[in-house]
C-alpha cells in the first residue's frame, strides 16, 4: 500500500536523490544550490511550493511538487504539478497515480477549478497513466530563458 503524505524535513537526504534522479531523467542540469533552494521552499509555508512523498514499505519512493496559480479565465486558479518521479526499481506499483491522486484532492479541496501538468512527448511510460486522467491538452508550451 502506497501512502502519501507532506514532505517533512526529515526527508531530506532521500527526496534530493529522488529530485536528483527526476532531473537526470529529463536530462538537464540546476545548480547545486537549486537543491537546497527548492528544499527550503518545500517547507515554507509562506512560500506558493508545496511537496509530497510517496512511502511504500515505510521507504519514501516517490516525490511530487504543485504550486497553485490565479486565472483570467476562471473566478478561482489552478493547481499545477510541476514534478513527479518514482523510483524506477519500484515503477508500476501505483506510485505515480497516488502522488497524481493526493494533489487533485488537494487541489479540489482547495477548490481549484484545473489540475495540469506537462511531459515530454516521448515519455511514453508516463504518458500511459496519465493518458488514464483524460486525454493531453494539445497544447504547445514555449519557453525561453530570462537574463
Amino acid at each position: 500500500m502506497v501512502k502519501v503524505r507532506e514532505v517533512e524535513a526529515k526527508d531530506r537526504v532521500r527526496w534530493e536523490e529522488l529530485f536528483r534522479g527526476y532531473i537526470k531523467f529529463y536530462e538537464t542540469e540546476i545548480p547545486e544550490e537549486q537543491f537546497d533552494l527548492t528544499f527550503n521552499r518545500l517547507l515554507d509555508p509562506e512560500y506558493n511550493s508545496y511537496g509530497l512523498v510517496a512511502e511504500l514499505d515505510g521507504e519514501v519512493v516517490g516525490l511530487t511538487h504543485y504550486s497553485f496559480q490565479t486565472s483570467t479565465w476562471t473566478p478561482v486558479g489552478y493547481c499545477y504539478l510541476e514534478d513527479l518521479f518514482a523510483d524506477p526499481e519500484i515503477r508500476g506499483k501505483g506510485v505515480g497515480r497516488a502522488l497524481i491522486d493526493a494533489v487533485k484532492v488537494i487541489a479540489i479541496d482547495g477548490g481549484y477549478s484545473r489540475l495540469y501538468w506537462n511531459t515530454d512527448a516521448t515519455n511514453a511510460t508516463a504518458r500511459k497513466l496519465y493518458d488514464s486522467y483524460g486525454p493531453a491538452s494539445g497544447k504547445v508550451q514555449y519557453r525561453f530563458q530570462l537574463p
